[in-house]
């Protein structure tokens, strides 16, 4: 007889024991290594809720989904209820604007997705052994409660390929495109510019060198080089970046401090003058990627922000031995800088059968343009004739 499995909804992630979260969202660390994905585990998560980020009034109310299996846990999600579309980077707002002006209220909705994250992963975190039988649980749970509190939609976001690749029946799938860099085995940066057309690694060099005449010196800072008065300064420089981008910070002050805890899973970029940081750039460490996340500085000056959160990421992921780098989210001058258009993929479910129609034609198109956009553009690189070199 098959073991029924149910799912129960939590105040959020910190009321569910690290221990089972971690077994689904990154049990290659049980070993004491470092986690495939460093946002979806227990700490990081758990970072954003006890720091303010995320719950109050911030529009990302945390209610993750626990599966059991005879009572052990076998698949979690972490899943919110949202009353806008801020720091979601898969952009439903004409969604919205064509729901509402047919009389319905868009939001509520559901997310399951890293908040202010726009970093692909798993999102339906299953326990080895239980992949199929806890994604379909998962999945039936949010269905039934979008169902259930009558809300419009419910969104996976920044999913993976596999996740992606075979929707369950009435979930639609949704392309999107970042740019990634990918280690081709370099030794060097010197390498990695040698696969290069010559006008292009000319530029690079050329922008390198002029990116050093701020006048100061440069760190990668990651571990217990990382002091506390870094984040001093990182706080300074993404409250500069959040209020003209987003209008006000998305993160807490509370949650930079959150991640000094974390800081083997950080690494820093500092430019500094005369011992002051002037500008700087925050990563986080997977075991198999670099992902580039916050940027900010208190001076402007020419190709720094370039050399701090492009350059800087590329020699680092090549002196660990890293596979790629994962810049963040949009950003077509990444192109030149040796990061490559990839597919980024999401899936939605939309219970108003007239709604969904037209969302799945839209998405049909969508699909279409992105697959030509990421073509051109990887045919417009700075590799020998547009395409770098097999592995």
């Amino acid at each position: 007889m098959t073991a029924e499995i149910e799912v129960s909804v939590h105040p959020g992630v910190t009321a569910i024991p690290a221990a089972d979260w971690d077994a689904c969202a990154c049990p290659e660390a049980a070993d004491g290594g470092r986690p495939l994905d460093p946002f979806t585990t227990h700490r990081f998560l758990s970072a954003l809720e006890t720091s303010g980020s995320v719950g109050g009034d911030s529009g990302w109310t945390p209610c993750p989904l626990v599966a059991r299996e005879n009572g052990r846990v076998i698949a979690v999600a972490p899943l919110y209820l949202k009353s806008h579309s801020q720091g979601e980077y898969v952009f439903d707002h004409s969604w919205a604007a064509a729901y509402e002006h047919a009389g319905g209220s868009y939001y509520p909705k559901l997310q399951c997705a890293v908040p202010f994250s726009p970093v692909t992963g798993r999102r339906l975190l299953t326990r080895p052994g239980h992949e199929a039988t806890g994604r379909a649980a998962l999945i039936r749970a949010i269905e039934t409660l979008t169902e259930r509190e009558g809300l419009s939609s419910a969104h996976v976001t920044f999913c993976t390929e596999t996740e992606a690749a075979d929707p369950p029946p009435g979930w639609l799938s949704r392309t999107g495109e970042q740019f990634h860099w990918h280690n081709r085995g370099y030794g060097s940066y010197d390498d990695f510019l040698a696969d290069l057309a010559a006008r292009k690694r000319k530029a690079l060099r050329k922008e390198r060198a002029r990116a050093q005449e701020f006048g100061g010196t440069i760190h990668s800072l990651t571990g217990d080089r990382i002091r506390p008065e870094h984040w001093d300064a990182m706080w300074d420089f993404y409250q500069d970046t959040g209020s003209r981008k987003w209008g006000r910070p998305y993160l807490s002050r509370a949650f930079f401090d959150a991640l000094h805890a974390m800081r083997d899973e950080v690494l820093l970029v500092l430019a500094a003058r005369d011992g002051e940081p002037v500008a700087g750039a925050l990563n986080l460490i997977g075991r198999d990627a670099l992902y580039g996340r916050y940027w900010g500085c208190t001076e402007d000056h020419a190709f720094l922000h370039f050399e701090l959160c492009y350059h800087r990421a590329i020699d680092w992921a090549i002196a660990h031995r890293l596979p790629r780098v994962e810049a963040g989210a949009q950003g077509e001058h990444k192109l030149a800088r040796g990061y490559l258009p990839v597919l980024t993929h999401s899936l939605h479910w939309i219970p108003n059968t007239g709604f969904r129609r037209a969302v799945a034609e839209f998405l049909r198109l969508e699909r279409a343009s992105v697959a030509e956009e990421i073509a051109d553009l990887t045919a417009l690189g700075p590799f020998h004739r547009g395409d770098p070199p097999a592995a």
